[in-house]
């Protein structure tokens, strides 16, 4: 894949993360996430997984923060976001899992709720909640599960979200 197919990908991306669709990300987009993801799964933000949800939201932000807000405004413009990827994490997707891993570790918390793991139906909640459109959430949902064993591990959830974002084999 080319560089200028790259990078309309990866731009693609950043709608996702622009949660508020007001043109760049911020710590409200990650807030708002969170906020999102705790209303969905009935968890009040004051729980010990609420509290850790936004703790981990907040990670997100400064990761993503410290790869591509150039300016230091607190704000991700979208060319921001692309030259981040581009830049600094097209070849080392496991840097932007590394980045956010505490986000996805306490929503892995929040969706798994019977104890045994995050199945195929509590991700693809998670990702239309995201913004994810909902013919798309169900068969990426069901394509997490890599081992095929009904439930999705951590290692499965970022592997896939990295390679998502970050990578160019991905749609």
């Amino acid at each position: 894949m080319d560089s200028a197919e790259y990078e309309r990908k990866i731009a693609s991306r950043f709608a996702a993360f622009d949660q508020d669709g007001n043109g760049y990300i911020d710590r409200e987009d990650f807030s708002g996430a969170a906020k999102a993801l705790l209303a969905e799964f009935s968890c009040t933000a004051r729980s010990d997984k609420g509290q850790a949800l936004y703790s981990g939201a907040e990670a997100f932000w400064q990761g993503m923060a410290g790869i591509a807000d150039v300016d230091g405004d607190q704000r991700v413009t979208r060319q921001e976001f692309i030259t981040g990827a581009v830049k600094r994490l097209r070849d080392k997707p496991q840097r932007f899992a590394e980045i956010a891993r505490p986000f996805l570790h306490a929503v892995i918390a929040i969706a798994d709720e019977d104890g045994g793991g995050v199945t195929p139906s509590a991700a693809e909640r998670v990702m239309r909640v995201l913004g994810v459109a909902p013919s798309v959430a169900a068969g990426a949902a069901a394509a997490l599960d890599a081992d095929g064993d009904g439930r999705i591990s951590e290692e499965e959830i970022l592997t896939g979200f990295a390679a998502y974002y970050v990578t160019p084999e991905h749609p």
